[in-house]
C-alpha cells in the first residue's frame, strides 16, 4: 500500500541548496535484539525522535496473522503505516517474501511525496527473496530525488550478482538527478564500491571518514553492513546511531547523514 500519485507538472528545479535528514535502518520485523519483546511501539518514538525527512527500513512485516494475534500491542495496520503515523505523509512498500502467515520486504517513509515507485525483485532463484525499492520523491522547490531502499542476500556471489542490477538502475535513472541508496548490504567483504563504479554513487561514511560504517551487532557494532550511497547531492554529518534506545530496538544499529540537492 501507498500514497503515491502520479506527478503533475514539469521540474522546477531552483539553485538553492535543500537539505534532507536521511535515516536507514534493519528493523528486525519490529522485535528486539533476541526476538525475545515486541518494540514497534518504541522503535516508532525513537524514529520520529531523528526528524528524519526520509527513512530506509529493511525487515518490515506488511502483515503476519499469528503474530497479529498473539503478540500484545501488534498494530491493527501494516508496520510501516504504524511507523509513518502523520509525520510521514508518503509511504511505499515492497513486499519481497510471502508465507502462509503473511509478508515481509522494504519500505520507504518519506515527507515528500512518493510520485512513483517500484519494487525490482532481485532474488537468486530457490534462496532468499530480496528487493530494490526504487522510489521518485517530488521535493518542493527542487523537483525529482531517487531514493532506493536496499537489502541484498546473505552469499556472496548473490550479492554481487544483486549490486549488478542495482548499477544498472541507477545507470538508467536521468542523469543529473539526485540518487539516495541506502539499506542493509550484508556486505562484510566490503566489495559493494568496486561493484558500484562508474555508477556516480558515492558511499557517505567512506567519503567522511575513509571506512564503511561498524553496524553490527547493534550492542556491540563490528562489522561494516549497511550503507548510505548518494550521487548528484552532497553529504554531511554521517553518524552511527549505536546507543541507547537504537541498541537494544534492532540487531542493526540505524545509519543517519544529511543530504544536500
Amino acid at each position: 500500500m501507498t500514497r503515491a500519485h502520479p506527478p503533475v507538472g514539469a521540474r522546477q528545479p531552483v539553485s538553492a541548496s535543500l537539505s534532507l535528514n536521511v535515516l536507514t535502518m534493519n528493523m528486525h520485523m519490529g522485535f528486539g535484539f533476541f526476538n525475545r519483546r515486541f518494540i514497534l511501539p518504541e522503535l516508532r518514538e525513537a524514529v520520529r525522535s531523528v526528524s528524519a525527512d526520509v527513512v530506509f527500513l529493511q525487515e518490515v512485516h506488511g502483515e503476519h496473522q499469528r503474530h497479529a494475534s498473539r503478540v500484545e500491542g501488534w498494530p491493527t495496520i501494516s508496520q510501516y503505516e504504524f511507523l509513518a503515523d502523520s509525520m510521514w505523509s508518503s509511504f511505499a512498500y515492497g513486499r519481497n517474501a510471502v508465507y502462509p502467515e503473511g509478508d515481509h520486504g522494504n519500505a520507504l517513509l518519506s515527507k515528500y511525496p512518493i510520485v512513483r515507485h517500484e519494487n525490482l525483485d532481485v532474488s537468486i532463484h530457490g534462496t532468499e527473496e530480496r528487493g530494490l525499492l526504487h522510489c521518485v520523491l517530488e521535493v518542493p522547490q527542487f523537483g525529482e530525488v531517487h531514493a532506493v531502499c536496499v537489502h541484498l542476500g546473505l552469499r556472496e556471489k548473490h550479492r554481487e550478482q544483486q549490486i549488478r542490477l542495482l548499477a544498472q538502475l541507477v545507470r538508467r535513472l536521468p542523469e543529473g538527478e539526485p540518487v539516495i541508496v541506502a539499506g542493509d548490504f550484508n556486505d562484510w567483504r566490503l566489495r559493494a564500491d568496486a561493484l558500484l563504479e562508474g555508477t556516480g554513487l558515492h558511499e557517505v561514511f567512506v567519503h567522511h571518514t575513509g571506512a564503511a560504517a561498524r553496524s553490527f551487532p547493534a550492542r556491540w557494532p563490528l562489522l561494516r553492513l549497511d550503507r548510505i550511497y548518494v550521487a548528484n547531492a552532497q553529504s554531511r554529518r554521517p553518524r552511527v546511531l549505536s546507543n541507547r534506545p537504537w541498541s537494544h530496538l534492532s540487531d542493526h544499529a540505524p545509519l543517519a547523514v544529511e543530504v544536500s540537492l
